[in-house]
């Protein structure tokens, strides 16, 4: 940690160690290293790393981006006690920053993970609407819906492979006739998956992101994780995603 406060040490490298030291492994898709959204701007022709408006707001949890959508949310979270839940079981979101679904919805053009994808879904593909096929449409979901609080993975500012259908693998047309083919990138990418990682990675390593990733981590492996800190940061997933809510001893 240091190293990483002296600037000897880089934001990507350093999240791949607590990820490490937290358990998470590039093995273990159920426990997969997870890394933030770090951009916000998926639809400009270029983009301007110096300005502050083109990041995603790093002290806030994916669910609580959008004012709108966490109004919602929490007036779910309000109504849950309506139901019998208990105050140890009421949530925010019902579902995941980081799952198995996810690691296989974002490394669907990569083997191993495509087949596991296809085991899934009990031998096929997913229907294409479903498919990761545009950064810009899951930045979107992301930001919109009520289920979708999902954030990335290391592969993301690693791995320009992944935006590629290199296999031809048949993933479908979308229902408004979108071939599901290489991932639709923004268009200050320019058309190239290298150009995209290039400026991920540098709006990884940016001052901006370097002053606020500290935020990010409190909420992913830190005191913002459970109790009332979580809740004011309004930062609760369910219970049973927590350690501890299960006793694994028990299951036969």
């Amino acid at each position: 940690m240091d190293q990483w406060r002296k600037r000897k040490l880089s934001n990507f490298d350093y999240l791949i160690a607590l990820n490490r030291l937290a358990g998470r492994s590039f093995n273990d898709i159920t426990q997969y290293p997870v890394m933030p959204w770090i951009l916000a701007d998926f639809t400009s022709d270029n983009i301007d790393l110096s300005d502050s408006r083109v990041y995603r707001d790093l002290s806030k949890p994916i669910g609580a981006l959008n004012p709108d959508r966490l109004a919602q949310l929490l007036e779910r979270y309000k109504d849950l006690e309506l139901f019998g839940f208990t105050e140890a079981e009421k949530f925010l979101y019902g579902s995941h920053y980081s799952s198995p679904g996810i690691i296989l919805h974002f490394l669907i053009r990569q083997e191993p993970f495509t087949s596991m994808a296809i085991d899934l879904q009990s031998g096929r593909f997913d229907c294409p609407d479903r498919l990761f096929f545009d950064i810009a449409a899951s930045w979107n979901s992301c930001m919109t819906s009520t289920s979708d609080m999902k954030e990335l993975i290391p592969e993301f500012f690693c791995l320009p492979e992944m935006y590629l259908n290199t296999n031809e693998f048949p993933l479908g047309r979308t229902q408004n006739n979108r071939l599901v083919d290489k991932v639709g990138l923004p268009p200050w990418a320019k058309g190239s998956p290298h150009e995209f990682i290039r400026i991920q990675r540098l709006a990884l390593e940016s001052e901006n992101v370097s002053r606020n990733l500290h935020q990010w981590i409190d909420l992913i492996f830190g005191y913002k994780q459970r109790g009332p800190e979580a809740e004011a940061a309004h930062n609760i997933f369910h219970h049973l995603s927590y350690e501890g809510s299960v006793d694994l001893d028990k299951i036969t």
